[in-house]
This record gives C-alpha cells, sequence and structure tokens, in this order.
C-alpha cells in the first residue's frame, strides 16, 4: 500500500505565487509606510496644538506649524554626490534640498547646519555651499554650524558660508586644502608582466594613469588645478570670516586645529555644545522663546525607509540587510577632494 501510495512532496510555491506574495508583501509595507508616516503628520499637529495655544493651524504635508522655529540640518559622514535618487540616502543634493525645504517653511527664523565630517569632494561640497549662500541672500535666514567630532576640509568649507561657527573644544576642524590622490603602480605592473597601453585622443588624455610616472608637464597641470580648487576654498574662507586671503593662508596648510586652537584663529566664533548653536541661532532668528522649537525636516521619513529595506531583506533572504551607503564607502574616492584623510 505504502509503495502505491507514496508520501506526498511538500507543495514549493512556483515562481509566479512567489512573485505574486512578494508584490503582495511589498505593497503592504507601502501601505504600512503610508500609515506610519499619517500618525507622523498627527502626532506633529497634537504637539503643535499643545505648544502653541491657539495657533493650531499646522501644515499637515510638512508637519509644519507657524510657530517660531529653528531648522536643524545633520550633515553626517563623507560629502559626495549620492549614486541614486533613493531618499535615503544621503548625498550633496539631499542636504541642499533639506536646507532649501527649510528656508521655505512658515516659521522658520534661522538654520542650525550639524556638521560631522571630514569633507568629501569639490563638487558637491560646492553645491550645498552655494545653496546656502542663495538661501541666505534671498531669505535673509541666519546660519549657525555646530560641529561634532570632526569639521574638516570639506565641512569647514561649509561652515564658512554660516554666520557663525561653534565648536567643541576637543572638535578636529581646519585641514583647509585640497587633494587629488593618485597612484604610480608602474613598478608593480612591471614585476607582473602587466602593462597598459591606451589608444588616446590627446598627449594629456590619459594624465594621472596608474601605469605610468606623470611627465613634469602633466604634474605642473595638476598641480595648476589643485592650486584652482584651493584658491577657491581659501577665498570662501576669506569671505566668510571677515578676513582677507592673507590672514587665512597661513592657517590653510592642511594642519587640522582643535576648536580651542580654531577659536584662538578666528576659525571659529565660539566653544559649545548643540543647546549653545540652538540658542545662538534662536537669538539671531529674532526668537525669543527660552526653549526655541527646533524644525527636522524629513527624519522620520527617511527612518520609515530604511527600516522597510532592512525589513525585506529579512523578510524575502535577500542576503544580509544592506543600507546603502555614501559611495565614499563603497569605492575609492576619484578627483579634487575637500577632504581630511585621517
Amino acid at each position: 500500500m505504502d509503495d502505491l501510495h507514496p508520501a506526498a512532496a511538500p507543495l514549493v510555491p512556483g515562481p509566479r505565487r512567489v512573485k505574486r506574495r512578494l508584490i503582495a508583501w511589498l505593497l503592504g509595507l507601502h501601505g504600512a509606510a503610508l500609515l506610519a508616516a499619517g500618525v507622523l503628520v498627527l502626532r506633529g499637529a497634537a504637539a503643535t496644538s499643545r505648544h502653541s495655544g491657539s495657533d493650531t493651524a499646522a501644515k499637515v504635508g510638512g508637519l509644519l506649524s507657524p510657530r517660531d522655529s529653528v531648522g536643524w540640518v545633520s550633515i553626517r559622514g563623507p560629502i559626495f554626490s549620492s549614486e541614486s535618487g533613493k531618499p535615503w540616502e544621503h548625498g550633496s543634493e539631499h542636504w541642499a534640498r533639506r536646507i532649501e525645504q527649510l528656508a521655505d517653511t512658515k516659521g522658520v527664523k534661522a538654520i542650525v547646519l550639524d556638521i560631522n565630517s571630514p569633507g568629501g569632494s569639490v563638487g558637491a561640497v560646492q553645491e550645498i555651499y552655494s545653496r546656502i549662500l542663495r538661501v541666505k541672500k534671498e531669505k535673509h535666514i541666519p546660519f549657525v554650524a555646530m560641529f561634532g567630532d570632526v569639521a574638516a576640509s570639506g565641512g569647514y568649507y561649509l561652515a564658512s558660508a554660516c554666520d557663525k561657527i561653534v565648536a567643541h573644544p576637543g572638535t578636529l576642524t581646519g585641514s583647509i586644502g585640497v587633494i587629488f590622490e593618485l597612484s604610480n603602480m608602474e613598478g608593480l605592473f612591471n614585476k607582473v608582466g602587466y602593462k597598459m597601453d591606451p589608444i588616446k585622443s590627446g598627449v594629456y588624455k590619459d594624465i594621472g594613469s596608474p601605469g605610468r610616472a606623470m611627465t613634469p608637464e602633466e604634474h605642473k597641470i595638476m598641480q595648476d588645478l589643485i592650486n584652482d580648487a584651493y584658491g577657491q576654498f581659501v577665498q570662501a574662507v576669506a569671505d566668510g570670516r571677515g578676513m582677507t586671503v592673507a590672514q587665512v593662508k597661513p592657517l590653510a596648510d592642511g594642519r587640522v586645529y582643535s576648536g580651542t586652537q580654531a577659536l584662538a584663529d578666528h576659525l571659529v566664533d565660539q566653544l559649545g555644545d548643540s543647546r549653545d548653536a540652538l540658542a545662538l541661532a534662536a537669538k539671531m532668528g529674532g526668537i525669543k522663546d527660552e526653549h526655541p522649537r527646533v524644525r527636522r525636516d524629513g527624519d522620520g521619513i527617511n527612518d520609515i525607509f530604511e527600516m522597510l529595506q532592512s525589513r525585506a531583506h529579512l523578510a524575502f533572504g535577500l542576503g544580509p540587510i544592506s543600507i546603502p551607503l555614501p559611495a565614499a564607502f563603497a569605492d575609492p574616492a576619484r578627483g579634487m577632494l575637500y577632504m581630511w584623510p585621517g
């Protein structure tokens, strides 16, 4: 009888069924995200009504109310352009957009730029820098930079666009300069019998190739490029700090400073913590509240996207949890950098 009726094999869902389940699960996650966002909206509106008395008119789309507040943008880690438009990837475009969104928010009277970064690529840093200057010019909103553990090179470049800078005594800052890291692997290639033979349209098209040493003419071209970007950095610091280029240059040899040293050299305005930066920004924005409200746009939504992605990896066995990282962590950085490598 056992031979005639073998045990039934366990049912294995076909590819279509698995796909349908995956789609249904993702749709469920999307619904959960919308629900969570709605909860955040209601909580923000409720908090606003509790703290602002009769001023309960909230702009639901951004969890905002007309109450005077200080915008807060946290810039963490290396500063590069994001590799995609995913909302949880914090690239220069994301930070620049957040700054503009806060400046357009009714009731925001000042913005704190909370910087904990060694810097990044020249283009990405200048994207945020120019956005700060534009907001200051068009919206007349004061900016205060708050330094964390590190605010060096490109991190300091951003701060130079702000009206005031607050640093911890032990903050590492400065590193005013630019670097273009190139590798010469000609000796290694010769040992392993590897040779690069480029076909190029111009004599300098393969400048910086790892397969050979640069010629004196190529070295001068690259040094001129570095000097130009360096001059832009020094000028930005001079403009932002109310100093001359001649005063900045002795401080701009690439060295890092502690917060205390930076204060003595007029690279920061005061020593303090985040509360001091908040109080200073509120005062500059004309906010008289003893405990000014802080407006952080988008943080909750970004946290939701990160959580959903992590859940998807766990549920479908798609490998380890993988939140996309900035390009600096994924691939070696290329090009000119306003970045401290320490």
